[in-house]
């Protein structure tokens, strides 16, 4: 079965007009991962340049998903749902 984060990914390439927005606790540390067109990125820590490298490992846990209209604008984000 594949990991929480891939399938999130996959979600992102069957919806290419949403960004997942994800809030998750990895140890005691909170990052915040937007998932768009099948790609993950940290937006609070370095995120490998090798796209198999997992930016959401197997042992976080999701603390919220936000579904936002793409293009994502930090500025003033579209929420589809919270």
């Amino acid at each position: 079965m594949s990991s929480i984060g891939k399938r999130l990914e996959q979600y992102t390439i069957k919806r290419p007009q949403e960004v997942l927005l994800v809030t998750v606790e990895i140890g005691e540390e909170q990052d915040k991962v937007a998932i768009f067109k099948g790609f993950s990125s940290s937006l609070m820590r370095p995120t490998a340049f090798d796209p198999e490298v997992a930016v959401i490992p197997d042992e976080a846990t999701i603390m919220t998903v936000d579904r936002i209209a793409s293009p994502y604008n930090p500025e003033s984000p579209r929420y589809i749902q919270r």
